[in-house]
């Protein structure tokens, strides 16, 4: 039996970008069950979506709007309807790099800080650390590159706010 021309595509695809939905998911969850979650759930609606690609647009672009669409949508849902409450053994988490290390107690904080910025916030955070362009932030999400411009410079300063709080680490 031949492989799935499309499935292997697909695959490529999913394995060239697996760590942008990874750190998608980082951001839009805190719980590792949740982020793993969020993963499948990103990988299941790319999957359906992957036959309607149109190579004319970057992968990357058409990955991050369903991504982002994705995370938004199920964390509305999320909100919506109280968690289920979870019995039995905890499953270990799979294949994350642990955060240790000089930086971690900062990267810490900088992903408690944008926790705490709304869903689309979180988004341009993303796509910055991301290093996408304006360009591609625009095309992502569908707003124009002066739009981006200012909604960029509002984050960053709520970020910069959110870090230099005093009581920033006990809320």
């Amino acid at each position: 039996m031949t492989p799935d021309p499309v499935s292997s595509d697909f695959l490529k695809v999913i394995n060239a970008n697996q760590g942008i939905v990874h750190r998608m998911c980082r951001l839009y969850c805190q719980d590792a069950e949740e982020r793993q979650d969020l993963y499948q759930e990103i990988v299941l609606q790319l999957w359906r979506a992957f036959p309607s690609y149109q190579p004319t647009a970057k992968i990357s672009t058409w990955l991050y709007r369903i991504a982002l669409n994705v995370a938004i949508s199920t964390l509305r849902q999320r909100t919506r309807r109280p968690a289920p409450e979870r019995f039995g053994p905890t499953v270990p988490e799979i294949a994350q790099p642990p955060d240790t290390g000089p930086d971690a107690d900062d990267l810490t904080e900088l992903y408690r800080a944008i926790g705490r910025l709304s869903d689309v916030e979180k988004a341009f955070v993303l796509l910055y650390l991301e290093e996408r362009t304006y360009e591609e932030m625009a095309d992502i999400l569908g707003i124009t590159q002066n739009n981006v411009r200012v909604k960029m410079h509002r984050v960053q300063d709520k970020l910069r706010q959110l870090l230099t709080q005093p009581q920033y680490g006990t809320s």
